[in-house]
């Protein structure tokens, strides 16, 4: 350990930094912790992830260092919001296997953590644990290759910040690929349910009936994420073109898609009902059901006035109320997206077009929503004849 302090230079010592596992909300300013599943469905909570062994593993001191110098903080500040709460999340657990619970990421000397801590937690992390109820949970392949990308990226900054030197760098982030592969969760929604979700909208009368029709051409039709949805502006709208500027995608990635057909005419209903006023895309409305332009933001003393934008979390609200007012089996935003890589993949469009309008940075990820295998299986698992025929009723 000396030795290694010795090549790296000398880490300042000043106090501890604060945790970073809480999230800040653009909307209001205040911070709130992540939320529990945050990073996968199945993830473990903390108390189930101290019952989950890191063999051999000693405690790695706590973390003393400046926070513009700080290897947690500088790596999770060039990440976009979402990437950043769940990669935290992704930090916190590790930090709390690597100490046996008793420190969170931001009390953790990541300049300490050597190859046998990163194999040991590539271990533990791959090994089955028991929840509260008895039953035995495992982590899916590509959530573990979640915690372990979140951990490479700190230990990079404590090279590049100079707390290690490149050997020790290299040989902890040498960790051996996690193999397998889960389904894409969530499913695709019919086009009868599609139809129906619009029903509902056109049914009702008030703006929010307008507004959600919007919402949904443009989650849709666009094949947008709630959150990309929840930050549109007026002016990322083009109607000539149909094109939508999406200014701040996954990874803080910007890209053009574009709204046609009947889903271009549900955006125009909305801004003929909503003006060309700057601002949001999508706005807030009142108890009253009328739209809301701004909301005030109370702060101890301080009072804020911000634009009443429809926030993500909204948008998750909205989506459920309707789906249950078109009797539809639930479905979440991202079933939307789905639908929409999905259909167009099956209508036979270009998968790299596809791949683009999508936003995703590898292809593979959009492959893996092309059901055109799937329908092939099912084509080919018909051919088997099976010689059983159903006997009649057994008399007693």
């Amino acid at each position: 350990m000396a030795d290694r302090r010795a090549r790296a230079g000398t880490r300042p010592s000043v106090t501890t930094t604060t945790a970073t596992t809480t999230s800040h909300d653009a909307a209001t300013g205040a911070h709130r912790p992540p939320p529990p599943h945050a990073i996968s469905d199945h993830a473990p909570h903390d108390d189930q992830v101290r019952s989950m062994p890191v063999a051999a593993l000693s405690a790695v001191p706590a973390a003393r260092y400046p926070a513009e110098r700080d290897p947690l903080h500088v790596y999770l500040r060039r990440l976009g919001e979402r990437s950043r709460r769940v990669m935290g999340v992704a930090l916190e657990r590790q930090a709390r296997l690597l100490t046996g619970g008793r420190r969170g990421a931001a009390e953790v000397d990541w300049s300490l953590v050597d190859y046998q801590h990163t194999a040991a937690l590539r271990a533990a992390l791959q090994d089955a644990w028991i929840d509260e109820h008895g039953d035995e949970q495992t982590l899916a392949p590509a959530t573990i290759k979640l915690y372990l990308a979140a951990l490479r990226g700190v230990l990079r900054e404590c090279w590049r910040l100079g707390y290690t030197d490149a050997e020790t760098y290299r040989r902890a982030a040498d960790i051996a690929p996690i193999r397998g592969e889960t389904a894409p969760r969530g499913r695709a929604l019919s086009a009868d349910e599609i139809r129906a979700l619009f029903a509902v909208c056109r049914r009702d009368p008030a703006p929010a009936g307008c507004r959600d029709a919007a919402l949904f051409a443009v989650l849709y039709g666009a094949g947008l994420r709630r959150s990309e949805v929840s930050g549109l502006d007026v002016r990322d709208y083009a109607p000539a073109t149909g094109a939508l500027q999406v200014r701040h995608g996954k990874g803080d990635k910007a890209r053009l898609v574009y709204l046609a057909g009947a889903g271009a005419a549900a955006l125009a209903d909305w801004l003929a009902l909503r003006g060309t006023r700057p601002g949001p895309l999508f706005l807030r409305l009142d108890n009253q059901g009328e739209i809301l332009w701004e909301r005030t933001i109370r702060t101890g003393d301080a009072v804020r006035t911000l634009p009443a934008r429809l926030s993500a979390q909204g948008l998750f609200y909205i989506l459920r109320r309707r789906g249950r007012e078109a009797d539809l089996e639930p479905f979440s935003p991202h079933d939307l997206r789905r639908t929409f890589i999905s259909d167009l993949l099956d209508a036979g469009a270009d998968i790299s077009a596809t791949q683009r309008l999508a936003g995703h940075a590898q292809v593979t990820t959009t492959q893996r929503y092309d059901r055109r295998g799937e329908e092939s299986k099912r084509k080919a698992a018909a051919l088997i004849q099976v010689p059983y025929h159903r006997a009649g009723p057994v008399e007693l």
